[in-house]
């Protein structure tokens, strides 16, 4: 630089110094050339532009000490891939850059990637989103902008907080929309949303093809929309989607960041056009230095360029500036030691791109861009793998001039309303603020509607003869319109009220021009499959072959494959019918409880009741006797033992509760008619090869082959009385002995026939009647829902009784009476066990504790046997110290004492004793011996009295003959 001559005044002398140390320093830094390929026509390669020129001001303004100073060298892509390509080739080869700042899209980046990697250029995009430039893997590209799939997330999590079941993504056909795709759909299957179709639009289409596009996307039922590509395409898909009333009530649009972050670019015009859109965009955090820059922007932009007005800073403009002042930080961390560019391998005869030279510096660069580190008007900056870390996501709703916000989105905590929220990862509608919908609707679009091509919702359903009370349709002659009723029917009916919207449908009879049917089942869903019909109604089961064709929503009746067969009664009025209340091990128990009882009687009764005494056989039966007399309460003997009460009390109770149940069980035997089916056994059937019915175009027929019945023996019936004739007619005379169908069927049947036939196992588990939907169809989750509410609520229960009236059948499980067995009363009987024993004991302890003395004795001649036998006499004989024997006692002795009295001379009585008076006390005296059997002493009087002495001395009267008897 050339200096200006200074005068040597001392101020001027001082400016001189000045700008001489300034001119030094200037000269002592480093220039190094950096490359720029942006469109200069364009309003964003201008704003790009405008951006990085103030990105190096800023910098050096702050960091003049550094060495280094970015040199720009700009180029014109054109807007097309080889403008970009022949500018990066002239960059590296003639200008020898050390890095280059671009370009704008990513099908232009992409085979600059490629040159950079050959010559070890660092190549820097800020607006390059697409994810598949990630796939080239080179270490010299870094994407200084939020991928395109890390704003899958955001989208998803949208799409699952309201429950959309389908999405079409509508995004350009080129590098930049097919990129982010496969990762786009693979999240959506993640959360169960599919993705039936996919709409791929030329970048070049004409408006005309734009809407025939969007034409066919009508004709689905899917009404949530994807979109992914640039604004110069996306204003006109925008534009035509309003004109033909794509914008309207039901629809939902969401865009990506590449429309998105540049929607303040857009015309108002289109703004309008996109009313009600979601949008997804990468979140800048609001700072006094951003908003420094966007004025000082504005101002600088408008004096560049003075043609553009209302120009708008995007945030591409603003990754641009962080871009730039991340590269001279890494440059001037690189050092200025080589800038050359190595030439030893290029061959002589090489093409251009043959000849490109390897940049020294470049491995160094590499190495310090991808550790640079600070805080940009964007945010935190730092580069992972070569790509720019995007925090969070803004969630904007298009409304008005422009986009309002109303969440966010990280992939931490999910959506959000605040950023800085704690909530755990949250996909809950609560997260986001208010939405207005396209047609300005406040509601949420359920995400699907009926195709708009004129028609309703066909509903196929089955034409039959019989059980015409599931379904039943009725042809009008004279006008040829098909009238369909039937419990089917109504329940789909109330299913489709319950709707949280309407659904308009016809029902088409699956029938022949004739009105016959024209054909199965299983034929008539396949249609579905076709696309002839978009739905089955009717009393189709839920099966596992049906579902490879269709989806089925839930189930709106009870489900099983059963077996009907003819009853008979059981009561033949047997005359062991008395036995059959009571099971056999509850009878064995009963009887040996009546001999236990009579044997806790006898113990406890025999020492001191008269009426237990006597010979052994005579003993044995009164014991027994009494102890079974209780049954009915006709016991004649007393009870003195309290313990022996206590037995009796607990015994009689039990029973009581016995022959109360024994009666009433019997009574339900003897009056009760007991119907008992004939055959209850499938093999018995086959074996004996019993013919069986099914209902005509049922799947039944498929197990009843399974099971092992032959052709010949099975038999088909179209209505509950054709069923009914063939069990009439038996199978010997062509009918059958047994039906096997659903349980909805047979519980028909049986409505009309209960007397006569019943329901036996098996049962084959089948999922029930369902309605079927084409599969995919996002109908199946919403009428699923509405079943339930249906099935739950009365609506329910006043079709069920519209249909099958209630009969007057019995309930079967009431025509069988069950025995009554020892699992009813094992408790009774364990009370009546745990009384008698315990009595027992307390029994035989005082008897033994009262005669301890017997095994106590100290005679040594007396061995162990002989005392057990005295004691066992001592048990079987009279206990004459108990209170009834010492009252009988006393009354004897009152009477014996009078007697002596009268007999025995008295100081007060000179006159002697009466002789009959001596006869009648010696007649009482040797009853009493005779009856008790041993004397008195055997109790311990050993030693009488004198009157008992002198009672001994009088001869028994009835030992001397009388005058009479020695005449006699």
């Amino acid at each position: 630089m050339r200096l200006r001559p200074c005068n040597l005044v001392p101020f001027s002398l001082f400016l001189c110094l000045l700008a001489i140390d300034t001119a030094m320093s200037q000269n002592s830094t480093v220039p190094v050339n950096v490359g720029v390929i942006l469109n200069r026509d364009g309003e964003f390669g201008k704003m790009s532009l405008s951006c990085i020129n103030m990105a190096l001001s800023d910098f050096y303004a702050t960091k003049s000490h550094y060495k280094t100073r970015l040199i720009l060298n700009t180029r014109h892509s054109k807007g097309n891939v080889i403008g970009a390509a022949a500018a990066a080739l002239d960059l590296i080869k003639n200008v020898e850059v050390q890095a280059i700042i671009g370009p704008e899209n990513s099908m232009e980046t992409n085979f600059v990637i490629e040159l950079g990697n050959k010559s070890q250029v660092p190549i820097i995009s800020f607006s390059a989103t697409s994810t598949s430039l990630t796939s080239l893997r080179s270490p010299y590209f870094f994407q200084a902008t939020a991928n395109d799939s890390s704003q899958v997330g955001a989208i998803t999590s949208i799409i699952q907080v309201f429950g959309w079941r389908e999405a079409v993504p509508i995004y350009v056909d080129n590098e930049f929309g097919e990129g982010m795709i496969p990762y786009l759909t693979d999240a959506l299957e993640a959360i169960n949303t599919r993705v039936p179709n996919r709409s791929v639009i030329s970048p070049v289409a004409s408006d005309d093809q734009i809407a025939e596009e969007l034409y066919k996307l009508m004709t689905m039922q899917t009404r949530v929309f994807i979109v992914h590509m640039l604004p110069s395409l996306g204003s006109r898909l925008f534009a035509q989607a309003k004109e033909i009333g794509m914008m309207n009530k039901g629809y939902v649009w969401i865009i990506t960041d590449g429309l998105t972050d540049l929607l303040s670019s857009l015309q108002p015009s289109v703004i309008e056009s996109m009313q009600g859109v979601l949008g997804v965009k990468r979140y800048v955090p609001k700072t006094k230095a951003l908003e420094s820059f966007r004025i000082r922007w504005k101002r600088k932009f408008q004096q560049e360029n003075p043609g553009l007005v209302d120009a708008q800073l995007s945030i591409f403009g603003l990754l641009a500036y962080d871009a730039t002042m991340a590269l001279a930080m890494a440059v001037e961390k690189a050092g200025t030691t080589s800038f050359g560019f190595d030439n030893t391998h290029v061959l002589a005869n090489a093409t251009d791109l043959e000849a490109l030279r390897v940049s020294k510096n470049g491995p160094k660069l590499l190495e310090s861009l991808s550790a640079t580190r600070f805080r940009g008007l964007t945010g935190d900056y730092t580069f992972v793998d070569g790509h720019l870390q995007s925090l969070a996501f803004q969630i904007v709703n298009v409304n008005g001039d422009g986009a309002r916000g109303i969440g966010f989105w990280t992939p931490e905590s999910g959506l959000t309303k605040k950023l800085n929220s704690t909530s755990a990862n949250s996909t809950s509608k609560s997260q986001l603020g208010a939405i207005i919908w396209p047609g300005d609707s406040i509601s949420v679009p359920k995400g699907w509607e009926i195709p708009t091509n004129g028609e309703k919702l066909r509903i196929v359903v089955p034409v039959k003869n019989g059980y015409s009370d599931f379904v039943k349709v009725t042809t009008d002659p004279s006008t040829k319109t098909a009238t369909v009723t039937g419990y089917c029917i109504d329940v789909f009916n109330a299913v489709m009220q319950a709707l949280p919207y309407a659904i308009s449908y016809e029902f088409i009879p699956f029938a022949l021009p004739n009105g016959s049917s024209a054909g199965s089942y299983d034929d008539m869903i396949y249609q579905v499959k076709l696309g002839k019909f978009d739905a089955v109604v009717g009393d189709t089961t839920i099966v596992a072959n049906r579902s490879q064709y269709v989806d089925f929503a839930l189930p709106y009746t009870e489900s099983g494959v059963s077996m009907i067969v003819p009853v008979k009664d059981d009561n033949k009025k047997s005359p062991w019918v008395f036995l059959k209340p009571l099971s056999w091990d509850l009878w064995i128990t009963t009887a040996c409880f009546f001999l236990f009882i009579g044997f806790v009687i006898w113990v406890l009764e025999h020492r001191i009741n008269e009426d237990f005494r006597g010979p052994l056989e005579h003993q044995v039966g009164t014991s027994f006797w009494f102890s079974f007399s209780t049954m009915v309460f006709a016991q004649r003997e007393r009870v003195l033992s309290n313990m022996a009460r206590f037995v009796v009390i607990v015994w009689c109770f039990v029973v009581l509760i016995l022959t109360q149940s024994y009666t009433a069980s019997l009574t339900s035997l003897l009056t009760v008619q007991r119907l008992q089916p004939t055959v209850s056994d499938v093999a018995e059937l086959i074996k004996r090869e019993e013919n069986v019915g099914y209902q005509q175009g049922s799947f039944v027929l498929g197990i009843l082959k399974q099971l092992g019945f032959k052709d010949k023996n099975l038999l088909v019936y179209d209505s509950v009385e054709e069923c009914d004739a063939l069990f009439q007619n038996g199978t010997a005379n062509g009918g059958i002995a047994a039906a096997f169908d659903e349980v909805p069927y047979i519980k028909l049947f049986l409505g009309k026939y209960c007397s006569k036939y019943s329901m036996v196992d098996p049962t084959f588990k089948t999922a029930g009647f369902g309605f079927a939907f084409p599969l995919g169809s996002p109908l199946v989750a919403d009428v699923s829902r509405a079943i339930l509410n249906v099935t739950e609520g009365p609506k329910m229960n006043e079709i069920e009784d519209a249909w099958f009236k209630k009969n007057n059948c019995p309930d079967p499980s009431s025509l069988v009476s069950s025995r009554l067995g020892l699992n009813s009363f094992w408790g009774l009987f364990l009370i009546a066990g745990i009384a008698s024993i315990l009595t027992l004991i307390i029994s035989m302890a005082i008897f033994l504790h009262k005669h301890r003395e017997v095994l106590k004795e100290s005679n040594p001649r007396s061995s162990l046997w002989t005392r057990v036998r005295t004691l066992l006499g001592i048990f079987v004989s009279r206990d004459l110290t108990s209170h009834t024997f010492k009252e009988k006692t006393g009354i004897q002795a009152h009477h014996s004492l009078g007697a002596a009295t009268s007999t025995t001379p008295s100081p007060c009585n000179r006159y002697p004793a009466s002789p009959s008076s001596f006869s009648q006390h010696t007649d009482q005296n040797f009853a009493f011996d005779e009856e008790q059997g041993t004397p008195s002493t055997e109790h311990g009087n050993a030693n009488p009295n004198p009157s008992d002495q002198a009672r001994q001395d009088i001869v028994p009267a009835e030992k001397h003959p009388s005058p009479d008897q020695e005449r006699a």
